[in-house]
C-alpha cells in the first residue's frame, strides 16, 4: 500500500471515530494538506537535512568527484527559485544546498538600510531568514504536490487508472525542495553564551549548519576586506563549543559546524592569548606576534613586555591599541586554526583567501591533513574575486613559466575585451570552469557556495531592463527579454500567481466549502493565456 493510500485510510477510520461530527471531512484532502506539510518545524527540518550533510561528507570521503555546491540568497524567494529551478534541469536536488549569507543580510535586510558586512544588523534577522527561506521551500512542495493531486483528480474522473498510479506513485517517491542550508553566524555576535543562543534559534528556524568566524566579534570585517581581527583559540573554540551545545540541547545531533579563520588577510589581534605553560595553545598564537627586543630601561610603564627565547620582547601595539602579527605568518596561523578547530569539535573548514587559486589551497590543505587527514573545506567562490584577471594572470604567470611566448600580452591589462578571443583567455576560462573539481579533487573542498549571486544578478538584470524599457524598446524591453523568455524557457513564475499560491488557496476553498467555494481559476482568470 503507498504512503499516501495508507495516509488517507488512517484518516478516514479517524474520521468515523468521531460520528457525524466530521462526516463532512474528506479524508483524502486531509491526507494531501498533510502530504504537502511534511515537516512541521524547524527541527524536524534541521535533524533531516543534517542527515543529508553527513551522509554527503561521507560520500565526498570515498569519492572527491562528489563534491557539493550553493548559492547565496537573501530572500526566500530566491532560495525557491533556485531549488525549483535545480529540481526542473537536474531532476533532483541531490548535492546542492543554499548558503544564507551575512554579508547579504547587511546589505539588504537590516532595518537600518544597506549596511557593510561587519555585524551590525540585527542578529535576528538570520534565524527569520532561515525560517523564511524554509517557508518559501516547503510552499514549493505544497505547490508542486498540489498541481499532481489535481492531475490525480482528472485521471481518476477519466478513468485513466494507468495514469492515476504513475501519479500516485510519483507523490509516493516525491522529491523535498527542503536541502540543506549552511547558515553563516559571523563572530558570534557577542561572547559565547549569545552564540549559544543564537545558534539555538537558528537551529530551531531549521539550520543544520553553521559557520562562526574566528574575528573579534565587535571588531568583524567582511572577509575579503583590510582591518580584520583574530581572537585567540581559546575564545573561538569556546564558540565552537557553544554551538555544539546547542546542536545537541535540541536534539540535531547530526548538526553541523563549519569553523573559518580570516587568520591569512588578518594580520592584527586584540588580545594576548593566555598561556599557562611553554607550547601550550596561548604560547602558540602569541608566538606570531610581531615584537622587539628591548632592556628594562627602555620598557614604560605602560608597555606590554613578553619573554621570548629568554629575551625581554614587547609586542608591537598599534595606536587602535591593537597588537600586530609577523608579516609573511598567515599561511602558519590558518593551519593552526584549522587543525584546532577540528581536534575540538569542528566539522568542516573554511579558508577565506585573497583570491581562487587551486596550489594556494592545497598547500594548506596538505599541512593541515598531515594531523587531521579526513580534513574538508567549505569554499567561497567569493564575487569578491575579480576571476576573469585572476585566472588570465594564473595562465599568463603557467606560461612565462614554462618559457611559452607571452610577449603579445600585457599581465597587467588582461581584463580587456580584446583579450576575450584569445588562446590565453580561453585556457583562462576552461580553468575557471573546472576550478570547482579541480579543487575538491586536489584541495579537499567539499562544499562550493557563491555568497552573492543574486546580488549581481539582480543588478544585472535589473539595469538591462531599466535601460530598455525606459528607453526607445518600451513595453518590448520587458516582453521580449523577460516574458517570452519565461514562456519559452519554461519558467514557473511566468504564472505568478500560481507561484503566489493561489491554486492552493482554490483547494482549500474546495475543502472547506465544497460547491458553494468561490474560486480563483476559472475561465476568466488571465493566467490561462499561459497555460
Amino acid at each position: 500500500m503507498s504512503n499516501y493510500k495508507k495516509d488517507t485510510d488512517n484518516t478516514a477510520r479517524l474520521i468515523a471515530q468521531h460520528g457525524s461530527a466530521w462526516q463532512a471531512i474528506n479524508p483524502e484532502y486531509a491526507a494531501r494538506m498533510r502530504a504537502q506539510n511534511r515537516f512541521q518545524t524547524g527541527l524536524d527540518i534541521a535533524r533531516y537535512t543534517a542527515k543529508i550533510m553527513r551522509d554527503d561528507m561521507e560520500r565526498y570521503d570515498r569519492d572527491p568527484s562528489q563534491y557539493t555546491q550553493s548559492l547565496g540568497c537573501w530572500h526566500g524567494f530566491i532560495g525557491q527559485q533556485k531549488m525549483i529551478s535545480i529540481k526542473k534541469h537536474f531532476n533532483n536536488t541531490d548535492r546542492r544546498y543554499l548558503y544564507l549569507s551575512g554579508w547579504m543580510i547587511a546589505a539588504l535586510r537590516s532595518e537600518f538600510g544597506p549596511l557593510p558586512d561587519q555585524s551590525m544588523h540585527e542578529k535576528t534577522s538570520v534565524p527569520s531568514l532561515i525560517e523564511e527561506l524554509y517557508t518559501f521551500l516547503r510552499q514549493a512542495d505544497a505547490r508542486e504536490l498540489g498541481g499532481l493531486f489535481r492531475q490525480l483528480d482528472q485521471a481518476t474522473e477519466a478513468g485513466d487508472q494507468v495514469k492515476a498510479a504513475s501519479l500516485q506513485k510519483q507523490v509516493d517517491e516525491y522529491q523535498t525542495h527542503i536541502v540543506p542550508i549552511i547558515a553563516d553566524i559571523d563572530a558570534g555576535f557577542g561572547n559565547a553564551e549569545a552564540t549559544y543562543l543564537l545558534a539555538k534559534k537558528m537551529i530551531e528556524a531549521g539550520a543544520c549548519c553553521i559557520q562562526i568566524e574566528n574575528q573579534v566579534s565587535d571588531e568583524k570585517q567582511c572577509g575579503h576586506q583590510d582591518g580584520k581581527v583574530t581572537v585567540p583559540h581559546a575564545d573561538f573554540l569556546a564558540k565552537i563549543r557553544a554551538v555544539r551545545y546547542a546542536f545537541l540541547e535540541l536534539g540535531v545531533e547530526d548538526g553541523v559546524i563549519v569553523a573559518r579563520t580570516d587568520s591569512l588577510g588578518a594580520g592584527l589581534t586584540k588580545q594576548i592569548a593566555v598561556s599557562t605553560q611553554p607550547g601550550d595553545l596561548g604560547a602558540q598564537y602569541n608566538a606570531f606576534l610581531d615584537v622587539e627586543e628591548i632592556n628594562m630601561a627602555e620598557a614604560t610603564e605602560n608597555d606590554v613586555l613578553m619573554v621570548r627565547d629568554g629575551k625581554l620582547v614587547r609586542p608591537k601595539r598599534l595606536p587602535s591599541n591593537l597588537f600586530q602579527f609577523k608579516k609573511g605568518s598567515g599561511e602558519d596561523r590558518v593551519v593552526l586554526d584549522c587543525i584546532t578547530s577540528l581536534e575540538n569539535g569542528a566539522d568542516l573548514l573554511w579558508i577565506e583567501t585573497e583570491k581562487p587559486h587551486v596550489g594556494q589551497i592545497k598547500g594548506m590543505v596538505d599541512r593541515i591533513r598531515q594531523a587531521v587527514p579526513n580534513a574538508k573545506l567549505v569554499y567561497n567562490n567569493s564575487p569578491s574575486f575579480n576571476w576573469t584577471l585572476n585566472f588570465r594572470q594564473q595562465v599568463f604567470d603557467a606560461w612565462q613559466e614554462e618559457g611559452r611566448n607571452v610577449a603579445s600580452y600585457d599581465r597587467e591589462q588582461l581584463m580587456r575585451e580584446e583579450y576575450d578571443n584569445s588562446e590565453l583567455a580561453k585556457e583562462a576560462d576552461n580553468r575557471i570552469r573546472n576550478f570547482q573539481a579541480d579543487a575538491a579533487r586536489e584541495a579537499g573542498i567539499f562544499h562550493h557556495l557563491i555568497t552573492l549571486p543574486t546580488y549581481h544578478t539582480a543588478a544585472l538584470s535589473t539595469d538591462n531592463l531599466a535601460k530598455e524599457y525606459f528607453g526607445d524598446e518600451g513595453m518590448l524591453g520587458y516582453v521580449k527579454n523577460v516574458q517570452r523568455e519565461e514562456i519559452r524557457q519554461s519558467i514557473a513564475c511566468v504564472k505568478h500567481q500560481n507561484m503566489a499560491g493561489s491554486d492552493m488557496g482554490d483547494d482549500h476553498k474546495e475543502y472547506f466549502s465544497g460547491e458553494a467555494a468561490l474560486k480563483a481559476s476559472g475561465k476568466d482568470n488571465t493566467m490561462n493565456q499561459f497555460a
